[in-house]
């Protein structure tokens, strides 16, 4: 690890640090740990990009935003763009050139999703992240069709290798299953 991607991760871990609910830290240790496993050659920038992925999200709750899909898109939106500025100080302060701190600005907002490998590579660890560690608990409180219809909006984000190593590594049941297999 060069001592630039050490000190950008490290700022990265220092202002999740202040989370309220004590989760920041360890969802970017996740997003590290998945990234390494599933994209071991993966870039410094990718791989700040993945520790980033939700860098100070308390700060802007998703109750500031209307109810209903496009309030959530809005914030989810408005999310990324703050990430990206964020991780992209993180990224100056830590020596990166301004290239590589523009460039982890189209990762964290998902700029040219299922165009660009980097950031699918991206998309398909925040979605490996969810399934592994919070798909059960969001799921234990919807409906088996509200269950699938997230785990089909999951699917059609992922690469099809991403999907494929889904239906390896999770023992899922078959209308789950079935929506990875068809996506």
């Amino acid at each position: 690890m060069t001592d630039r991607l050490h000190r950008a991760l490290a700022l990265i871990d220092r202002a999740n640090a202040a989370d309220p609910k004590g989760e920041a830290v360890v969802y970017g240790q996740r997003m590290s740990a998945e990234l390494a496993r599933l994209f071991p050659g993966a870039s410094d920038v990718l791989q700040v990009a993945a520790r980033g992925q939700h860098v100070e999200r308390w700060l802007l709750p998703r109750s500031d935003y209307p109810e209903g899909k496009a309030g959530y898109l809005d914030w989810r939106r408005e999310q990324g763009r703050r990430h990206a500025e964020r991780v992209a100080g993180n990224m100056a302060e830590a020596g990166f050139p301004a290239g590589d701190c523009e460039r982890v600005g189209v990762l964290l907002r998902k700029e040219g999703i299922k165009r660009d490998p980097e950031v699918q590579a991206l998309e398909d660890v925040i979605c490996f992240v969810f399934l592994k560690f919070h798909f059960t608990p969001f799921a234990a409180g919807r409906d088996a069709e509200q269950t699938l219809d997230i785990v089909r909006k999951t699917a059609r984000k992922m690469s099809a290798a991403g999907r494929m190593r889904v239906l390896e590594e999770f023992d899922l049941p078959a209308p789950l299953a079935q929506a990875f297999g068809e996506a």
